[in-house]
C-alpha cells in the first residue's frame, strides 16, 4: 500500500513511518517544511531512508492537494498540537492545527476524489473525567481540556465526510503513549529526565506535580502497529480504542521510573506544577482493536527500560 502520513516527523510519527516500512509499505511522510526534514536527528534518518518526504503545511490547501496528487491507498492523520500543556498555554492555536488541518485535509481528499482509507489519530482523553473503569468506544465524548476538545471536534469533522460521502473512515483513539525519544512535554520523559538529573546532581529529591491520577501508558511501538493495522485493514471500521486496560497512578509511574534508575530520593509536590481540570483516572478498554487481531508486544517496566536507555545514550546522562 502507499500509505501518506502527516505528522511524519514527530515522536508518533517517525515511529509509525518505520512500522509502515517494515510491513511493506511505501510511505508518503509529511512535514511541515523542508527544514523540518532537515531536523530529522541522525539516528533516524538511516532507518527511515525509504520515506519519500514531503513539505506540506496541513492549513495549506494547495499544498495538501499536491501531495495528494500521489494518490495514497490510505492516509494516517498524526498531525496535530500533541501536547496538553501546549494546548492549554495556545489554544488557538491548538483548534487551529488539529480542528482546521483535519478539516483541510478531508475537503481536499474530497475535491480531488481520494477514496483512500482516512485513519484520524485522536486520543482518549475525549472521555473526559467522569468514568471509573475503563472508557469503551459507545461511551459519551465529554473532553475537559482544549487538547481534548479540539480532537473531538477533528473527529466530528472526519465523520461528517464519512457520513455525507460514505468514505471510508476510522477513529483511533490512543492513551497516553510513551517510548524512547519522547519530549518532555510528557509526563514519563519529564520524569525520567528529572530523576537522571538528579542521580546525576546527587540531589535527593525533584519536583513533581499531582501523583494521584491513574492513567494507561502504551508503548509508541504498540500504538504504531495499531495504527498501521487500521490502515490495512478491510475490517476495520469506526472507533477503536488503542488500550489494554491496565492503569498506573503517577506514583507508580514515579517509583519505577526511580528503581529503573537506581536512585534513590523521592518525589516533592511543587504547587507550581499542580493543574486544574486533572483527570482523574483515564483507562481504556482495548477489546475492539484486540478483536480485530492487535496486541502489544511491550509490558510497562520494558517501555521505561528502553527510554531510559535511549535518555541516557542521547542526552549525555
Amino acid at each position: 500500500m502507499r500509505i501518506f502520513v502527516t505528522g511524519a516527523g514527530g515522536f508518533v510519527g517517525k515511529w509509525l513511518c518505520l512500522e509502515l516500512l517494515s510491513r511493506g509499505h511505501e510511505v508518503l511522510g509529511a512535514v511541515r517544511t523542508p527544514e523540518d526534514v532537515d531536523a530529522i536527528p541522525d539516528v533516524w534518518r538511516d532507518k527511515l531512508r525509504d520515506v519519500s518526504w514531503l513539505a506540506v503545511e496541513m492549513l495549506d490547501a494547495v499544498a495538501v492537494e499536491e501531495a495528494l496528487r500521489r494518490r495514497p491507498d490510505a492516509v494516517i492523520h498524526l498531525a496535530a498540537v500533541s501536547s496538553g500543556s501546549q494546548a492549554r498555554s495556545q489554544p488557538v492555536m491548538a483548534w487551529g492545527a488539529n480542528v482546521l488541518g483535519t478539516c483541510t485535509l478531508v475537503y481536499a481528499m474530497e475535491r480531488l476524489g481520494i477514496e483512500a482509507r482516512l485513519v484520524l489519530a485522536s486520543t482518549g482523553e475525549v472521555y473526559g473525567a467522569e468514568l471509573t473503569r475503563p472508557a469503551r468506544e459507545t461511551d459519551p465524548v465529554r473532553p475537559i481540556s482544549p487538547y481534548a476538545a479540539s480532537k473531538a471536534a477533528a473527529e466530528e469533522a472526519v465523520m461528517e465526510y464519512h457520513r455525507r460521502l460514505g468514505s471510508e473512515v476510522v477513529i483511533a483513539r490512543p492513551f497516553a503513549q510513551t517510548g524512547p525519544g519522547q519530549r518532555e512535554q510528557f509526563v514519563v520523559a519529564a520524569f525520567i529526565h528529572r530523576i537522571l538529573n538528579a542521580q546525576r546532581e546527587g540531589a535527593s529529591e525533584v519536583t513533581v506535580g499531582n501523583l494521584e491520577p491513574i492513567r494507561e501508558f502504551m508503548d509508541v511501538r504498540d500504538v504504531t502497529a495499531a495504527l498501521s493495522l487500521l490502515a490495512e485493514s478491510e475490517r476495520a471500521d469506526g472507533v477503536y480504542n488503542i488500550a489494554t486496560g491496565a492503569g498506573t497512578s503517577l506514583q507508580e509511574l514515579f517509583a519505577l521510573i526511580r528503581n529503573e534508575v537506581g536512585w534513590t530520593g523521592e518525589p516533592h509536590t511543587d504547587s507550581q506544577l499542580l493543574r486544574k481540570g486533572d483527570v482523574p483516572y483515564l483507562v481504556g478498554d482495548g477489546a475492539r482493536i484486540i478483536e480485530l487481531g492487535w496486541s502489544p508486544d511491550y509490558d510497562l517496566r520494558a517501555t521505561i527500560r528502553d527510554t531510559i536507555e535511549d535518555a541516557r545514550a542521547h542526552l549525555n546522562y
